[in-house]
């Protein structure tokens, strides 16, 4: 594949999964695998290039307070802990495993997408394991319970595979939580900057990573991550899911094909 389409591609990506809090890293990894990357070099210039657009977007998100930080820091450490175990234990698996681990990661979380979201509080009697947040005049009940044990096992598959865990944490904060879209796409953008960064840091302690080709798709992502960030806070996320979650699954099926016959 043609660079100069690889990188206008990735800031299409870098554009549209900033305006739902997804870092993108699914897309990244098949583009990077269909321009040649073996899954190992592409996981881990995935993970550079999330790590720097999720962190432009999360500038945009903070400066417009959609960015619950108390949230990122309580249910977000387990996720970076077991991303960078993923990512650094990623050498011990093969090239057609990672790839079929990243196609079962986007099938579920397209089907997560298409679940009908509701912007509504969760009410449950103030008890251990749940905590009652109040942050910009919204009230949610965060299950300590669910949301923790998830998101650290999205991690550590997220971080052998290079994706950012942002197509589970939007719903599992919505769906779980009972937090407003907006809050969790913006709470999102900062997690996934997060994750990414343990993800990045255990795939180049194994040497895979290439600075020759990471740094110049970075630089493009980046601009698309400023951009969508600001597109995000005029926009609702929630009308594009469907679209996202059927991109998704075609991701899947994509990575399921490219696993079993590509030579």
């Amino acid at each position: 594949m043609n660079l100069a389409v690889v990188g206008i591609i990735i800031l299409v990506i870098a554009v549209v999964m900033t305006m739902t809090g997804r870092g993108g890293g699914n897309f990244y990894v098949l583009v990077l695998v269909a321009a040649g990357q073996a899954m190992h070099q592409a996981a881990t210039s995935a993970q550079f290039i999330l790590m720097l657009t999720a962190f432009a977007g999360m500038l945009i998100f903070h400066k417009n307070k959609a960015v619950d930080w108390k949230l990122a820091l309580v249910i977000d450490p387990p996720t970076d802990i077991m991303a960078f175990v993923g990512g650094y234990f990623s050498g011990y698996a093969s090239n057609v495993s990672l790839k079929l681990i990243l196609a079962g990661l986007l099938l579920t979380a397209g089907f997560l997408m298409l679940i009908k979201i509701y912007e509504r509080p969760i009410h449950t009697e103030k008890k251990f394991g749940y905590w009652h947040r109040d942050f910009q005049g919204q009230h949610y009940v965060v299950n300590l319970w669910y949301s923790i044990p998830i998101t650290a096992f999205a991690g550590l598959a997220a971080g052998a595979v290079g994706i950012s865990c942002g197509s589970f944490k939007v719903p599992l904060m919505v769906l779980l939580c009972g937090v407003p879209m907006r809050i969790a796409v913006g709470t999102s953008s900062a997690m996934v900057a997060t994750t990414a960064i343990m993800g990045f840091v255990g795939h180049a302690a194994q040497g895979h990573f290439d600075s020759r080709e990471a740094i110049p798709f970075a630089v493009i992502a980046v601009v698309g991550g400023l951009i969508g960030g600001k597109f995000a806070v005029k926009t609702k996320p929630e009308n594009l899911k469907q679209i996202f979650a059927y991109t998704t699954l075609a991701a899947a099926l994509f990575m399921i094909f490219n696993a079993l016959y590509a030579k």
